[in-house]
Protein backbone atom coordinates (compact mmCIF):
# COMPACT_ATOMS: atom_id res chain seq x y z
CA UNK A 1 0.00 0.00 0.00
CA UNK A 2 1.44 3.56 -1.17
CA UNK A 3 2.03 6.02 1.96
CA UNK A 4 0.08 8.56 1.16
CA UNK A 5 2.16 12.04 1.67
CA UNK A 6 0.89 15.46 2.76
CA UNK A 7 1.93 17.63 0.65
CA UNK A 8 0.23 20.85 1.79
CA UNK A 9 2.24 20.08 4.95
CA UNK A 10 5.47 20.74 2.38
CA UNK A 11 3.94 23.82 0.75
CA UNK A 12 3.20 25.55 4.49
CA UNK A 13 6.42 24.58 5.66
CA UNK A 14 7.13 27.53 3.29
CA UNK A 15 3.99 29.76 3.18
CA UNK A 16 1.45 29.39 5.78
CA UNK A 17 -1.79 30.33 4.45
CA UNK A 18 -1.21 28.37 1.15
CA UNK A 19 -4.60 28.06 -0.68
CA UNK A 20 -5.37 24.14 -0.09
CA UNK A 21 -7.35 24.30 -3.45
CA UNK A 22 -4.07 25.14 -5.29
CA UNK A 23 -2.10 22.96 -3.59
CA UNK A 24 -4.57 20.36 -4.48
CA UNK A 25 -4.60 21.49 -8.00
CA UNK A 26 -0.52 20.99 -8.36
CA UNK A 27 -0.63 17.45 -6.96
CA UNK A 28 -3.49 16.72 -9.28
CA UNK A 29 -1.71 18.45 -12.66
CA UNK A 30 1.39 16.16 -11.55
CA UNK A 31 -0.30 13.22 -10.90
CA UNK A 32 1.87 10.00 -11.28
CA UNK A 33 4.80 11.98 -11.24
CA UNK A 34 4.49 11.92 -7.35
CA UNK A 35 4.11 8.17 -6.99
CA UNK A 36 7.76 7.95 -7.80
CA UNK A 37 9.74 9.15 -5.08
CA UNK A 38 12.41 10.44 -7.38
CA UNK A 39 10.21 12.59 -9.32
CA UNK A 40 8.52 14.41 -6.47
CA UNK A 41 11.76 16.10 -5.78
CA UNK A 42 13.17 19.29 -7.93
CA UNK A 43 16.62 18.73 -8.04
CA UNK A 44 18.17 21.99 -8.11
CA UNK A 45 21.80 21.19 -9.11
CA UNK A 46 20.59 19.50 -12.13
CA UNK A 47 20.48 21.84 -15.00
CA UNK A 48 18.20 19.30 -16.87
CA UNK A 49 16.15 19.63 -14.31
CA UNK A 50 15.86 23.17 -14.05
CA UNK A 51 15.12 23.16 -17.69
CA UNK A 52 12.42 20.79 -17.70
CA UNK A 53 10.92 22.96 -14.99
CA UNK A 54 11.45 26.36 -17.02
CA UNK A 55 10.19 24.40 -20.31
CA UNK A 56 7.11 22.13 -19.29
CA UNK A 57 5.86 24.38 -16.17
CA UNK A 58 6.86 27.52 -16.47
CA UNK A 59 6.36 28.17 -19.98
CA UNK A 60 3.78 25.60 -20.91
CA UNK A 61 1.33 25.35 -17.99
CA UNK A 62 1.67 29.12 -16.55
CA UNK A 63 2.01 30.26 -20.32
CA UNK A 64 5.25 32.13 -19.45
CA UNK A 65 6.48 33.99 -22.26
CA UNK A 66 9.91 36.00 -20.12
CA UNK A 67 13.40 35.01 -21.24
CA UNK A 68 15.23 31.49 -20.34
CA UNK A 69 17.57 33.91 -18.40
CA UNK A 70 14.65 35.53 -16.24
CA UNK A 71 13.02 32.04 -15.77
CA UNK A 72 16.02 30.50 -14.76
CA UNK A 73 16.78 33.36 -11.87
CA UNK A 74 12.83 32.24 -10.39
CA UNK A 75 13.89 28.83 -10.70
CA UNK A 76 17.31 29.62 -9.01
CA UNK A 77 15.71 31.75 -6.29
CA UNK A 78 13.23 29.19 -5.73
CA UNK A 79 16.10 26.71 -4.78
CA UNK A 80 17.78 29.07 -2.74
CA UNK A 81 14.16 29.35 -0.79
CA UNK A 82 14.26 25.70 -0.15
CA UNK A 83 18.20 25.06 0.12
CA UNK A 84 17.75 23.99 4.16
CA UNK A 85 15.57 20.72 2.63
CA UNK A 86 17.55 17.76 1.07
CA UNK A 87 14.56 16.68 -0.67
CA UNK A 88 12.30 19.35 -2.62
CA UNK A 89 9.01 18.89 -2.81
CA UNK A 90 7.94 19.21 -6.34
CA UNK A 91 5.06 20.60 -4.64
CA UNK A 92 5.90 23.12 -2.69
CA UNK A 93 8.38 24.34 -5.66
CA UNK A 94 5.92 24.55 -7.95
CA UNK A 95 3.80 26.25 -5.81
CA UNK A 96 6.09 29.27 -5.11
CA UNK A 97 6.55 29.43 -8.76
CA UNK A 98 2.79 29.98 -9.57
CA UNK A 99 2.68 32.43 -6.46
CA UNK A 100 5.12 34.28 -7.52
CA UNK A 101 3.91 35.19 -11.30
CA UNK A 102 0.23 35.13 -9.50
CA UNK A 103 -0.97 31.88 -11.88
CA UNK A 104 -2.19 30.24 -8.38
CA UNK A 105 -5.63 30.22 -10.06
CA UNK A 106 -5.03 28.10 -12.55
CA UNK A 107 -5.07 25.43 -9.86
CA UNK A 108 -7.89 26.46 -7.90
Amino acid sequence: MAVVHDWSHDVKKYIPSANEAAIAGIVKHLGIALQSRDASFVACEDKTERDRVRDSFLKKKLGLTDADAELEKSIVEICKKMHGDRDKSRVAFYYMLAEKYGKLSLFS
